[in-house]
């Protein structure tokens, strides 16, 4: 009998500067229990009952930058099965935040923001399963991501995608 599939729902968001030569990334520093210490990281988190994914990388993105998305592109969902510290499954909905309002905070409870070039990511210490989708949050093909990500020992197992 297979295990039943109760993902944590999350949305993970990249804000472009108004260059669009970069995103606004949280170097998870603050906390030494923090599944991602070290790690630049978007922005985003869990998804509450109350809330469409929208609606939820919004709030996120307000309560972690200070700052309200004016345009908000879904870019790709990814299924990260056994991605958390206690091999939890996440089923991720990317988003690329083309325009917003607002300053973006300095810092957050879980370390400095900062604008990072999107050109340098791939040198920044992050998740090394990032380094397999980030590039199509940023390219101009208008189709949506939909991938699969296992993870075991808190890497990458495998990578599959399909765009329509």
């Amino acid at each position: 009998m297979q295990t039943p599939f109760h993902p944590i729902i999350g949305t993970l968001g990249f804000v472009i500067s108004p260059d669009r030569q970069q995103t606004l990334l949280v170097h998870r520093t603050s906390r030494s229990n923090d599944a991602h210490l070290g790690k630049y990281n978007g922005l985003g988190g869990k998804m509450k009952p109350n809330e469409d994914v929208v609606s939820c990388i919004k709030r996120e993105i307000m309560e972690e930058a200070g700052i309200v998305c004016l345009d908000v592109k879904l870019r790709g969902t990814i299924n990260w099965t056994g991605f958390g510290p206690n091999g939890e499954d996440w089923l991720g909905f990317i988003f690329r935040i083309d325009q917003f309002s607002g300053v973006p905070f300095n810092e957050n409870e879980e370390g400095p923001l900062s604008w990072q070039p999107i050109t340098h990511l791939d040198q920044l210490p992050m998740w090394e399963g990032d380094r397999h989708f980030l590039p199509m949050v940023f390219d101009q093909d208008p189709r949506v991501f939909h991938g699969c990500m296992p993870y075991q020992n808190t890497r990458p197992v495998s990578w599959s995608y399909l765009r329509i």
